[in-house]
């Protein structure tokens, strides 16, 4: 099997799945110490992020298709995380429990401790270039 070198575009695509599976992997490990999941935190984000957002919003946002999404926004209004009405017709309004609010801000807190153990071993300048080349490449040209 051939090992990427360092500094190829294959090497650095795996370092910043690695660094990314690491982080998924810690987070959604403390979160399901309190009964909850990342992919959960993460539709609570998103819906914190945009209270007025349709499901379609919410499921660009999260990285999921419609389709799973409803799913789980389904399994989270059944835990009380959410609430859903439909006043307007077909467009579901959702809004986030108190309940959903402690799993939200536990997965924030989750997620700094976390984010800081790794991105506190650089300088706030590196912080910044590291900032600014990853918005580089995750520009799109839509």
């Amino acid at each position: 099997m051939e090992v990427a070198r360092h500094g190829t575009a294959e090497h650095l695509a795996r370092e910043i799945k690695r660094l990314q599976w690491r982080h998924h992997r810690e987070l959604d490990s403390r979160m399901r110490a309190i009964g909850s999941t990342i992919v959960q935190w993460d539709v609570l984000r998103a819906l914190a992020a945009d209270p007025d957002a349709s499901g379609h919003d919410l499921a660009l946002a999260t990285f999921q298709s419609d389709q799973s999404l409803g799913q789980m926004i389904r399994r989270m209004e059944a835990r009380g995380l959410i609430t859903r009405s439909n006043p307007q017709g077909r467009r579901w309004v959702h809004q986030i429990t108190p309940r959903g609010a402690e799993i939200l801000a536990a997965g924030h807190a989750f997620a700094a401790e976390i984010f800081e153990q790794t991105f506190g071993k650089l300088s706030d300048g590196q912080r910044r270039q590291l900032a600014e080349l990853l918005t580089t490449l995750n520009a799109t040209e839509d």
